[in-house]
C-alpha cells in the first residue's frame, strides 16, 4: 500500500499512515486512568455478593474510620438520583426496569453497586470497600429466559415486553413448503473486552456551576443529553470530554451507574471524583451481551427458494435494562431475513430479565446473531434437499434489480427497512473466486479420505451503516494555512482522526496531516452522532466533506478577488490556489486567511475568516455486506477446533483508507472468532458469575486466529450519501460465527446438530462422545 503519496487531490481511497499513532507508540496516549487532578479523590464500588436478594442491613462504621476515607454512600443517600435513563424515548412500562445508581432495598446481578467509597487513593478506597459489611436475604435466582417469567416487582414481570415483526403470510408460506427446516439455537453470553477498562472522572467548577465528566467515549454528546436529564441540569452547564479510547466496541461510551456517581459526588464533595474499573468488575459489571435462544423455522418450496422464514427467540437481557433500551432484540429481528429473498416473514421476541449482569450492544448487536440463525438453516436445508450450500445461497440472494429492496413490516410504527443498492450475487461469486473454493472441496475431500474431520462454512450478511437523521461539522483555516476540523464523532481507536482529515484534506485541497480533527468535546461543538453502529465515517464523514467543499467554495471566492480571476478558473491543491490553465499566480491558504481577518476591505458582505459549518442529513442507510468462508480442522479426541483458513470479503462502496478497512475488519474477525469458539459468560444455579478472570473468560490469541485473507470490494458505492460510503466496523464480525459453526458441521459430517456457540471443546467433545456414527450427505 501507498503510504508516502498523500497529495490533497488523491486522499480518498489512499492507505496513508494514521495521525493517531505517534502519541500512542511513544507512550503519550491520555486514557482515563493517565489523567488526574489536584485534590482528586478516588471512588471504589462495593458490589453485591448475591445474584437477587433483600438488603436488611449496610454497615459502614469500620470503614468509615479508616484513614483517608472520605464518605460512603449507600442507596439511601442518593434516593433523588434517578436511575440510569435509556437514550431514547421508551415505553412508560419500561421506567421500572431502568437500574438504580447504587441499590436501594434490592439486588438482582452479583456486581451490582450497592455502596460508594470515596477516599484519598484508589489502594484506600479498594481497603475501605472491603471493609463494608452487607446483609442480604437471598432470593430465588432466575438464570434461564426460557423458563416461564417470574415477577421483577409487585406490578411486573421478568417478561419486560413481547416484540413482533412480521410482513406477507408466514402461515401461508409453510403451509405450502415441500421442505420445512427447523433448528434451536443458542448464542452464548459473551461481550467486547477491550484493552482499556472503564474510567471516569467528575469535575464540579462551583463558581461557573460547571459540570464535567473526563473519559467519555462513543457518544458523547448523546450522554449529555441523558446526564443533564437524569441530574436535573441544563444541558448548557454539563459537558463531557473524550480522552484517548483502548477501545469501545459497543460497552465503552454507554451511561453506567458509576459514570452518573462520579459527577453526582463532584457536586456534592467539591472535589474531582476519580473511578477506574479493574478487570474483574468489567468481567462482572460491564455489559454483556449476545444471549438469546432461537426457535426457528425456514420454509422451502422444491428447488430450494425461501418461502417463509419465522423465529421465535427469547433474548437474555440480565436484571435491568440499560440506556440501549430493547434495540438489540429488534435488531435481532430485522437482521433475520439478511441479504436473501424472504417473501413472508414472522419475528418474535420474548424480552425477558433475569439475575445476570445487564445486557446491551456488542460489536453488529443483534446482526451476528440473527447470521448465525438464517445460515444454519440455510445449510440444514440444503443439505435436506440435496443441493449445495453454496447453490442454495445464488437461488436466494437479492439480486442487483431487486435494490433498492424494501421491507415493510406490519406493525405500526416498525421502521421500514430498505437495502439501498447492492450486488450480492457478484460479491459472493467473487468471494468464492478468491478463495478458490472448488480447490478448498477438493482438499477437504482428499484429506477425509485421510480420516482428518475438516470443513468448509460459508456465510452471508448484511450489515446497517450511516443511520442519520444527521451530523455537521465545522472547519477553519488558520493564518498559518492549517485546518481545524471540528466534528462531535469520538474516536475509539477505529483511525477516526486519520479518516476524517483525508475526506477533509481533499475535499478542501490539503494534506492531510495540516488537518486537526478535533472529536469528542461537547464544548466545542453542540452536536454530534459520535461512533457507533457503523455511523462514524458513513454519516460524520459525509458531514465533514460538505463542510470541507463549502469552505472550499469561500476560499475560492476569496482568491477570486485576490487573484483576479474568475472562480470557476481556479484550484486548489497542496494549500494553494492557482488558475487551472497557463503559470498565473498562486495564493497560499495561509496568505488567503491573513488577509480576510476582520476589517478587511476585501470582505464586503462576506464574513470574516475562512470557517464553514456543513451538515449531511439522511433518512436512508447504506447497507454493506459480505461474504465469511471458514476452513477448520476438528481434533475429535480432544473436541478442539483449529481454523486453517479464513476469508472475508466486504463491500466498502468507497473505501476512505483501505489500510483502516482492513484493519476493522481482522479485528472484528477476531473477535467473531472468538465469540465463536471460546468466549463465554456462565453462571451457577444460584447465581453467581463463573468467568470474572482470563482464566474462566477464554480469548482468542494468535495461536486461534489465523492469517485473514481480506478483500474489500468498491463494486458499489452507495446512492445514499455523496461519497458513496458503507461502513466497515462490523462487517468482520457479523458472518463469523455463522461460517465457523457451518465449517464445524461440516468436519464432523453431521446434520443439524451444532447448534449452540460457543463450539467449547469440552462441549464439541461431549457431542462426539455422543454421536459415534457420521452423518454423509450430498453436496458441499
Amino acid at each position: 500500500m501507498d503510504q508516502t503519496n498523500t497529495h490533497s487531490d488523491g486522499l480518498i481511497g489512499r492507505a496513508v499512515e494514521r495521525l493517531e499513532d505517534f502519541a500512542l507508540i511513544t507512550g503519550a496516549g491520555r486514557f482515563a486512568g493517565d489523567f488526574s487532578l489536584p485534590h482528586q479523590l478516588h471512588m471504589r464500588i462495593v458490589r453485591s455478593p448475591v445474584a437477587n436478594g433483600e438488603i436488611t442491613k449496610i454497615d459502614i462504621t469500620e470503614a468509615m474510620a479508616a484513614p483517608g476515607v472520605f464518605a460512603i454512600w449507600t442507596g439511601d443517600d442518593v434516593r433523588d438520583v434517578a436511575p440510569v435513563d435509556y437514550r431514547d424515548p421508551a415505553p412508560e412500562a419500561l421506567a421500572v426496569y431502568r437500574q438504580p445508581v447504587l441499590a436501594g432495598k434490592r439486588v438482582r446481578y452479583v456486581g451490582e453497586p450497592v455502596a460508594a467509597v470515596f477516599a484519598s487513593s484508589a489502594y484506600t478506597a479498594e481497603d475501605a470497600a472491603e471493609l463494608v459489611q452487607i446483609e442480604i436475604d437471598t432470593l430465588p435466582v432466575l438464570i434461564d429466559a426460557t423458563r416461564p417469567p417470574g415477577a421483577f416487582d409487585e406490578k411486573s414481570s421478568t417478561e419486560a415486553t413481547v416484540l413482533k415483526q412480521s410482513y406477507g403470510n408466514v402461515d401461508r408460506a409453510f403451509a405450502d413448503a415441500h421442505t420445512v427446516v427447523e433448528l434451536e439455537l443458542d448464542i452464548g453470553r459473551h461481550s467486547a473486552i477491550p484493552m482499556e477498562t472503564r474510567g471516569a472522572i467528575g469535575v464540579y467548577d462551583v463558581g461557573q456551576d460547571m459540570l464535567r465528566l473526563y473519559g467519555a467515549a462513543k457518544i458523547p454528546h448523546r450522554n449529555r443529553v441523558t446526564l443533564a436529564r437524569m441530574l436535573g441540569r441544563n444541558p448548557g452547564s454539563l459537558h463531557l470530554h473524550e480522552l484517548h479510547v483502548g477501545g469501545g466496541f459497543g460497552v465503552r461510551g454507554e451511561l453506567y451507574p458509576e459514570d452518573v456517581l462520579v459527577l453526582v459526588a463532584a457536586m456534592r464533595l467539591r472535589r474531582p471524583i476519580k473511578w477506574i474499573e479493574d478487570r474483574r468488575e468489567h468481567l462482572m459489571a460491564t455489559n454483556h451481551s449476545r444471549q438469546q435462544h432461537h426457535r426457528a423455522r425456514l420454509a422451502l418450496d422444491a428447488d430450494g427458494h425461501i418461502l417463509g422464514l419465522d423465529d421465535v427467540f427469547f433474548h437474555d437481557q440480565g436484571a435491568y435494562i440499560r440506556t440501549h433500551g430493547v434495540n438489540v432484540a429488534y435488531m435481532t429481528m430485522g437482521s433475520l431475513p439478511g441479504p436473501y429473498r424472504v417473501p413472508s416473514y414472522r419475528g418474535v421476541a420474548h424480552f425477558r430479565l433475569t439475575n445476570k449482569t445487564p445486557a446491551a450492544t456488542y460489536r453488529a448487536p443483534g446482526a451476528y446473531e440473527a447470521s448465525f440463525v438464517r445460515e444454519r438453516l440455510l445449510d440444514v436445508a440444503a443439505r435436506k434437499l440435496g443441493i449445495s450450500r453454496t447453490e442454495i445461497r445464488r437461488r436466494n440472494l437479492l439480486q442487483p434489480e431487486d435494490m433498492p429492496h424494501v421491507r415493510k413490516f406490519d406493525q405500526p410504527g416498525a421502521e421500514t427497512t430498505i437495502l439501498d443498492s447492492g450486488n450480492y450475487p457478484e460479491l459472493f461469486q467473487k468471494t468464492l473466486k478468491a478463495a478458490a473454493y472448488e480447490n478448498l472441496r477438493e482438499e477437504v475431500a482428499r484429506r477425509r479420505t485421510n480420516g482428518e474431520s475438516v470443513g468448509l462454512g460459508i456465510s452471508v450478511f448484511y450489515d446497517e451503516s450511516g443511520r442519520g437523521p444527521a451530523d455537521g461539522a465545522r472547519a477553519s483555516i488558520d493564518t498559518d494555512g492549517c485546518v481545524e476540523l471540528i466534528t462531535g464523532g469520538a474516536s475509539v481507536g477505529q483511525g477516526f482522526e486519520t479518516v476524517m482529515a483525508q475526506i477533509c484534506g481533499q475535499a478542501i485541497g490539503v494534506d492531510y496531516k495540516k488537518v486537526r480533527v478535533v472529536h469528542g468535546q461537547t464544548d466545542r461543538i453542540p452536536y454530534g452522532i459520535g461512533a457507533h453502529a457503523s455511523r462514524a465515517t458513513v454519516l460524520t464523514g459525509s458531514a465533514v466533506h460538505e463542510t470541507g467543499l463549502k469552505l472550499r467554495e469561500k476560499i475560492l471566492s476569496f482568491a477570486s478577488d485576490l487573484l483576479q480571476a474568475p472562480a470557476a478558473d481556479l484550484d486548489v491543491k497542496d494549500g494553494q490556489v492557482f488558475a487551472r490553465k497557463g503559470a498565473g499566480a498562486s495564493i497560499s491558504l495561509a496568505e488567503i486567511a491573513r488577509r480576510v481577518a476582520p476589517g478587511s476591505p476585501l470582505l464586503g458582505d462576506r464574513d470574516p475568516g475562512l470557517i464553514a459549518e456543513g451538515w449531511h442529513k439522511t433518512d436512508r442507510m447504506a447497507f454493506s455486506y459480505g461474504v465469511h468462508i471458514a476452513m477448520v480442522n476438528v481434533d475429535r479426541e480432544t473436541g478442539a477446533v483449529r481454523i486453517e483458513k479464513y476469508i472475508v470479503a466486504h463491500e466498502a462502496g468507497r473505501a476512505v483508507n483501505p489500510m483502516l478497512v482492513e484493519g476493522q475488519i481482522a479485528g472484528g474477525c477476531a473477535q467473531g472468532i472468538g465469540g465463536a469458539l471460546l468466549e463465554e459468560f456462565t453462571y451457577s444455579e444460584m447465581g453467581d458469575p463463573l468467568s470474572t478472570t482470563f482464566a474462566d473468560y477464554l480469548l482468542p490469541t494468535l495461536h486461534e486466529v489465523p492469517d485473514v485473507q481480506i478483500i474489500i470490494s468498491q463494486d458499489v458505492p452507495s446512492p445514499v450519501n455523496p461519497l458513496g460510503m458503507r461502513g466497515a466496523g462490523e462487517g468482520g464480525i457479523n458472518g463469523a460465527g455463522a461460517a465457523i459453526a457451518n465449517a464445524v458441521e461440516d468436519a464432523l459430517q453431521w446434520d443439524g446438530v451444532i447448534t449452540r456457540l460457543p463450539i467449547t471443546p469440552l462441549r464439541l467433545k461431549k457431542q462426539i462422545d455422543r454421536s459415534r456414527e457420521n452423518y454423509p450427505r450430498p453436496g458441499s
